[in-house]
């Protein structure tokens, strides 16, 4: 698609002719892309807005990283900020401490499963066990189960016994769901705390939680 159709349909009232003129931006360099990916960064439509985010992950210019920080910090869409936080990622460790401030000032779900699931790729140890502490308080289950599969992911890092004792102190928590993901975490540290941790759960009273222990052991 040439730049001409593609600031027509970036202004056409249908969204899905918006959609494609977004799309098209990614054969572009970021002197032609970020600015006509900016100018829709305010869409009546959220998965327009969506579509941005994704394409200036692709465009690493400070001029995208500041658009998607706008993204993240202010977007009335909880779907948008997720994106925006993902293509956040993408830019690295400058990222991190940006990703990090968000989980504290967001607590939307989805946002937050977005940036746990964006620090274990990004070799952030010391950023992804302070987001695991916050996630483990809060209200929302999957998020808790979320922050647990992380600190999982901690192993051979700077922050793998911080994350192993947090663990530990959550053996016998009261969500069996919780302790299915404390088991399968636990399962990645070599070490004897982990494994008397694991014998107990493997004596709990929930069937799931028992097969989490077995699961890769059994012959």
């Amino acid at each position: 698609m040439d730049i001409y159709e593609i600031e027509t349909k970036l202004n056409d009232p249908d969204f899905q002719h918006r959609l494609k003129a977004i799309s098209a931006l990614k054969d572009y360099d970021p002197g032609v892309a970020v600015t006509r990916l900016k100018s829709k960064l305010h869409d009546p439509e959220f998965l327009v807005r969506s579509f941005v985010a994704m394409g200036l992950g692709k465009q690493k210019t400070p001029e995208s990283f500041a658009a998607l920080m706008e993204m993240m910090k202010f977007d009335n869409t909880p779907n948008v900020r997720a994106e925006a936080a993902n293509s956040l990622s993408l830019f690295g460790s400058v990222a991190a401490s940006h990703l990090v401030f968000c989980f504290h000032q967001d607590d939307h779900w989805l946002v937050r499963r977005s940036i746990l699931a964006a620090l274990v790729e990004m070799n952030c140890p010391y950023e992804l066990f302070e987001v695991c502490c916050e996630g483990l308080t809060d209200e929302d289950p999957t998020v808790q189960e979320s922050a647990v599969d992380a600190l999982g992911s901690l192993t051979a890092t700077t922050q793998q016994m911080p994350a192993l004792e947090l663990l530990l102190t959550l053996v016998n928590t009261q969500s069996s769901r919780l302790r299915t993901r404390v088991a399968y975490a636990l399962k990645q540290f070599n070490d004897p705390k982990a494994q008397e941790a694991l014998a107990q759960l493997g004596n709990d009273t929930d069937h799931q939680v028992v097969g989490a222990t077995l699961e890769n052991f059994l012959p």
